[in-house]
C-alpha cells in the first residue's frame, strides 16, 4: 500500500518476463475508486441531461439512478489508472522505458478494480571486458600531395574571375540571359537574366552547358534540350528550346604559388612556413580522426561484450530518433516527400534499415551507463561549468548563449560519458591496421589456370576522412610517395 499524497493501491504481484518486461497486478481499492468516481462525476455532469435540472446541476445520485451506478466507472478508471500505475512502478523501483499494455482483471464494482500492466523496463546489464582491450588505430601520415591539395583549395578561394575576349570553354563562367519555350510558349522557371553560369558545373539541365561552350560575348543562340524523365512532372521528358544570349565570358585567374601568395592568404611571410602550418593542421585533424576511430573500435567491443535482455521498445525508440534526424537532414535540401518518391522508400523501410544501427547504439549506451556505475564516475558542478566554458571557447560563443542551447543535465551526462570512455581508452592498446595484400595464386607447371576471382574490399573510413586514391598499376617497382617536408 502506498500513501504520502499518492493514490492508494496494492501491488498483488510483480512478475519478470523476457525482453526485460515486468507484469504488475495492481488493485485500486474502494476508497480510492470512490474518489475517482466523484472526479468523473464532476467532469461529466455538464454533458448529461437530467429533466428538472439545469446542465451540470444534477446531483450524482440522481444521475446514477437514471443511468445506472456504473455510469461513471469507465471515466473513473481512466482517472485512477495513471496514478496507480505510477505509484506501483515507484514502489517496485522500476525504471520504465516505454508504455504499458493493460488488461482488466475481473469486474469493476464500487469496491474498486484490479488490472494487469505489462511494461518494458531498463534491462539489467552485465559488463564483459572493458579494460585492457586491443583495437586498431589508423596510422597518421601526411604526404606532400595532401599539403598541395590544401594549397590548391586556398588558391581556389582566392581565384579571381577576369573577362576574356574569346570563345567560352569548360571551366569558364558565362554571363547569360536565357528563356525556355515549350511548344513555342514560355514555361515557369525557365527564364533568367545576367546569370553567372560556370560551364561544366552541371548546375543546368544536361546538355545545356555543353551547347554554351564555344559561344562568344554578344552571341545569341537557340539551344535544344530534352528534359530527363525523372524531372518534375510538367517538363519530364519534354523537348524544349532555350533562347540564350551571352553577355560576357570570364576565366579563372589562379594566383601563383609563391611567398606573396602566402602573405595574402595567411599570417606567414613565406610559402615554406605556410606549408609547414598546413601540414601541422592536417596532422592534428587526422590524429583526431584516428583517436575517434580507435575509440569507436574499443567501445564497439565493450558494447558487444555486455549481457542484457534488451526490450524491443528501446531499439524502436532509437530507430525512430534516427528517422527523425534523417528527415530533418533531408528537409534542409528538398522536401522529404519528394525524396521518398525519387528513392521509392517509405518510413517503414527506413525504420527497418535503422534497426541494426539503433541496436548498436542502444548497446553502446547501456555499456557506457554500466561503466559509469561500475567505476562510480561522478561529475561535479565545477566540472559542468568548466565544460560549458570549454564549449563556449570551441564555438566562439558566450557561455550564457551555450547554456541556452544545452541544459546542465545534458552537459552533466556528457561529462559522465566522456569519463567512462576515457576509462576504456586509457587502459587499451592501439594496434596497427592489418595490411591488405593481394597474393597471386601460384599454379603448378601444366596445371590449368583458373581465372582469379575479383574481390573488392571497401575500406571503412571515418566520417570526414579522405579515402585513399588508387595508384595506377605499374610493372616496375612502385616509388614510395613523398612525405610532406
Amino acid at each position: 500500500m502506498l500513501n504520502g499524497g499518492k493514490v492508494k493501491m496494492s501491488v498483488k504481484s510483480c512478475e519478470n518476463l523476457e525482453k526485460s518486461q515486468v507484469k504488475l497486478t495492481i488493485e485500486v481499492g474502494a476508497e480510492e475508486f470512490e474518489k475517482a468516481v466523484n472526479k468523473a462525476y464532476l467532469q461529466m455532469r455538464g454533458k448529461m441531461n437530467v429533466p428538472g435540472f439545469r446542465p451540470g446541476k444534477a446531483p450524482r445520485k440522481i444521475i446514477e439512478g437514471m443511468y445506472g451506478a456504473e455510469v461513471f466507472f469507465e471515466e473513473a478508471i481512466n482517472i485512477a489508472f495513471p496514478e496507480a500505475y505510477e505509484a506501483a512502478a515507484e514502489q517496485e523501483k522500476l525504471q520504465i522505458v516505454g508504455y504499458p499494455t493493460v488488461e482488466m482483471v475481473g469486474e469493476v464494482t464500487k469496491d474498486g478494480f484490479t488490472f494487469k500492466a505489462t511494461t518494458p523496463v531498463y534491462p539489467e546489464v552485465t559488463l564483459g571486458e572493458y579494460k585492457g582491450l586491443k583495437a586498431e588505430k589508423p596510422e597518421v601520415k601526411v604526404l606532400a600531395a595532401d599539403v598541395d591539395e590544401r594549397l590548391k583549395a586556398l588558391a581556389d578561394r582566392n581565384t579571381r574571375l577576369v573577362s576574356v575576349d574569346r570563345a567560352a570553354k569548360s571551366g569558364d563562367t558565362a554571363v547569360i540571359d536565357f528563356e525556355g519555350f515549350l511548344d513555342g510558349k514560355p514555361f515557369d522557371g525557365g527564364k533568367g537574366e545576367n546569370h553567372n553560369l560556370e560551364l561544366g558545373s552541371g548546375s543546368f539541365v544536361p546538355g545545356f552547358e555543353d551547347q554554351v561552350i564555344g559561344m562568344k560575348a554578344g552571341e545569341e543562340k537557340d539551344i535544344d534540350i530534352t528534359f530527363p524523365e525523372n524531372y518534375h512532372e510538367d517538363l519530364a521528358g519534354k523537348a524544349v528550346v532555350f533562347k540564350v544570349k551571352v553577355h560576357e565570358i570570364k576565366e579563372k585567374e589562379v594566383p601563383a604559388m609563391d611567398d606573396e601568395f602566402a602573405k595574402d592568404v595567411s599570417e606567414f611571410d613565406t610559402l615554406k612556413d605556410l606549408k609547414a602550418d598546413l601540414k601541422k593542421k592536417i596532422t592534428e585533424e587526422r590524429q583526431k580522426d584516428a583517436d575517434r576511430v580507435f575509440e569507436e573500435n574499443l567501445m564497439n567491443q565493450v558494447a558487444e561484450n555486455i549481457t542484457a535482455d534488451i526490450p524491443d521498445v528501446m531499439v524502436e525508440n532509437q530507430a525512430h530518433q534516427y528517422l527523425d534526424n534523417f528527415k530533418a537532414q533531408i528537409s534542409r535540401q528538398f522536401p522529404y516527400e519528394e525524396y521518398k518518391k525519387m528513392t521509392g522508400m517509405d518510413d517503414a523501410k527506413l525504420l527497418e534499415e535503422a534497426k541494426e544501427p539503433a541496436l548498436r547504439q542502444v548497446k553502446m549506451d547501456l555499456a557506457t551507463a554500466a561503466i559509469i556505475k561500475a567505476e562510480n564516475i561522478e561529475a561535479s558542478d565545477e566540472d559542468v561549468e568548466a565544460e560549458f566554458a570549454k564549449m563556449a571557447e570551441q564555438f566562439g560563443m558566450d557561455v550564457e548563449m551555450v547554456k541556452k542551447y544545452l541544459s546542465k543535465e545534458q552537459v552533466h551526462d556528457q561529462i559522465l560519458t566522456q569519463k567512462a570512455v576515457a576509462v576504456v581508452v586509457d587502459s587499451a592498446t592501439a594496434e596497427k591496421p592489418a595490411k591488405k595484400t593481394a597474393k597471386k595464386a601460384e599454379t603448378a607447371e601444366g596445371e590449368e589456370k583458373k581465372p582469379a576471382k575479383k574481390t573488392t574490399k571497401k575500406a571503412e573510413t571515418a566520417e570526414g576522412e579522405e579515402k585513399p586514391k588508387k595508384a595506377p598499376a605499374k610493372k616496375a617497382a612502385k616509388k614510395e610517395e613523398k612525405e610532406a617536408e
